[in-house]
């Protein structure tokens, strides 16, 4: 998370690698009116998503033969698509991609292409508690560290996310802009919460079914999908053991804890203080107004 290695365009904080593609998904992507594009800041449950939404929209059969899940990893199957489609190694034709279309983006709002903004295909968003997302954010970026590097240490990386100058960032600038136009036209934008995913996982999946047009008919369809999605399935399928995303991450990399509250056994009280103050003032009070 180190400010030298992110530039900043739009207000907001990027790897320098992608821009450019950023800059041509908003300027050249031409969604189609049955597109969803979920989205999410880092380390908010994107895996999580993709995977009910794949399971929701593609794979609604539950024979093991069947299960796209069980053939890759969410991120192959639904990619993020300024760094998958548009980076410097695009590797998926838009155009062959079956109906209804489901990709992912970690851009901020303000810089998505108007044509997913004016159409009608849908944006699933995603936000999760900062604290919880500094945490996971702080365990991935040293989990992908060269044997050369230096481990982030945890009082800069929650300086820099306080800041703003982290990969995505400012968080909270993220997380507000899809709150609101979620509240402007909530037919279009659906903002989902981690903690309530995990609170009420049967109520907030079929919300987010019927949102996608993709209404469950029995309670036990739910149930499956639950299964089929958990962390504890998930990061037990082969799949997911080996292998790496197409930036040599490994899969197993994205399937951790997932648990709500693991900031308690990392942050000070100095620093819970610091983020409740900026949550406060950067979220809170500005939803007030």
């Amino acid at each position: 998370m180190d400010a030298m290695d992110i530039i900043q365009w739009e207000g907001f904080w990027f790897e320098p690698g992608l821009v450019q593609p950023a800059m041509t998904f908003r300027s050249t992507f031409k969604a189609e009116n049955n597109d969803v594009v979920l989205t999410s800041n880092m380390k908010t449950g994107t895996t999580w998503l993709k995977s009910l939404c794949l399971c929701i929209l593609k794979n609604p059969k539950t024979d093991e033969d069947y299960d796209l899940l069980v053939k890759d990893n969410p991120h192959f199957h639904v990619p993020t698509i300024e760094s998958t489609i548009y980076g410097t190694k695009p590797n998926i034709d838009l155009y062959k991609t079956p109906s209804p279309r489901l990709f992912h983006s970690h851009l901020p709002y303000i810089v998505l292409p108007d044509s997913v903004k004016n159409t009608d295909c849908k944006i699933v968003y995603i936000a999760r508690n900062p604290k919880d997302t500094l945490i996971s954010m702080w365990h991935f970026f040293n989990s992908i560290l060269h044997h050369d590097q230096d481990p982030f240490p945890l009082d800069k990386t929650v300086d820099c996310f306080l800041t703003g100058v982290h990969q995505f960032g400012p968080f909270f600038d993220h997380v507000l802009q899809y709150w609101i136009e979620s509240k402007k036209n909530p037919q279009k934008i659906l903002f989902l919460k981690y903690e309530e995913l995990k609170r009420d996982p049967k109520g907030e999946v079929k919300k987010l079914a019927e949102f996608l047009g993709k209404p469950f008919a029995r309670d036990e369809e739910i149930d499956n999908v639950l299964w089929r999605c958990s962390l504890e399935r998930l990061q037990n399928l082969e799949v997911n053991k080996n292998g790496s995303t197409m930036y040599n991450v490994h899969n197993s990399l994205y399937f951790r804890k997932g648990v709500v509250g693991d900031w308690k056994n990392y942050l000070t009280p100095e620093m819970e203080d610091k983020i409740n103050q900026t949550s406060r003032i950067k979220l809170e009070e500005r939803l007030m107004k």
